[in-house]
């Protein structure tokens, strides 16, 4: 058993058939932790619109999370894009489980992160989100090409492996929204006094170090299968948990050079209403 402080997790898309449940089901199985954040993108009430999926794996995830609340570990909902619906009851608690629009996290070395979903960012850094770059239809080919090729790798004994982010690792257009994502929530942050910004929305897991901040994404459970978690230390950690967990990555200790001082790119200019709306949201 992994014990742990915290663990982010988001974008599990339950609801659809691309959702990784059997492995997000190990996932809580196997960690221990004082509190649990859910980032956004949980269920997917867009999808389950036009066709539901909802195999017993998918009510299992759910049982377990009401059961971890009811258990003593704190579990903090953070609506995002795809199960917005329940952004109209933020500010409230059902069965042991806080729902917030935002949050903000301190962690055991007393730094503060801001937390929430990323969709916010959508219209700010002036690019369709990551799913649309390719397109809809595009993209859930992509998945469909997911399922069947770990499908085949399962026969033949091989660990999970994404296809759907390798190709789309090599798609410009989406390196080029990533990293401007990832530099309007690392303004954000700076900007609201922060220490660093967590979030999901973009199925990207990883870690950017600027002179000011630290920008995390946790990932998601569609194609990646990744959480954050925090140390008893206060170190954040991504995780890929699949047939042979691994630790991707650890907060880097030093800024990244691209994006620190003349180097960094220039980045449409945040309005000081997004910010302060975002700092109200959450009481600053």
């Amino acid at each position: 058993m992994r014990q742990f402080r915290s663990v982010f997790i988001s974008d599990v898309h339950l609801g659809t058939a691309d959702c990784q449940a059997d492995y997000l089901l190990d996932f809580l199985a196997s960690v221990r932790c004082d509190t649990l954040y859910l980032v956004g993108d949980i269920i997917d009430l867009i999808a389950m619109q036009r066709r539901a999926h909802f195999p017993d794996s998918h009510r299992a995830v759910i049982h377990r999370l009401l059961d971890l609340a009811a258990q003593g570990t704190r579990v903090i909902y953070v609506p995002g894009n795809h199960d917005e619906f329940f952004r109209r009851f933020c500010g409230q608690t059902f069965a042991g489980i806080e729902l917030r629009e935002k949050a903000v996290h301190t962690t055991a070395d007393g730094r503060q992160f801001l937390v929430c979903h990323g969709d916010q960012f959508d219209q700010v850094v002036r690019c369709s989100p990551l799913l649309l770059l390719v397109g809809d239809r595009a993209h859930g080919l992509l998945l469909r090409l997911n399922r069947w090729f770990n499908a085949l790798r399962r026969l033949q004994g091989k660990p999970y492996w994404s296809l759907a982010a390798w190709i789309k690792s090599r798609i410009g257009r989406a390196r080029t929204f990533i990293r401007r994502f990832e530099l309007a929530a690392l303004t954000v942050a700076e900007k609201g006094h922060y220490d660093g910004f967590i979030c999901g929305h973009i199925h990207s897991a990883g870690f950017l170090r600027s002179e000011d901040g630290l920008y995390c994404n946790d990932g998601d459970w569609v194609e990646h299968c990744t959480a954050l978690v925090e140390r008893h230390d206060g170190r954040l950690e991504l995780l890929h948990w699949s047939e042979s967990p691994v630790t991707l990555a650890e907060e880097p200790a030093a800024p990244n050079p691209e994006v620190c001082g003349d180097a960094r790119p220039v980045l449409d200019v945040l309005p000081a209403a997004f910010v302060e709306q975002l700092n109200r949201s959450v009481g600053r």
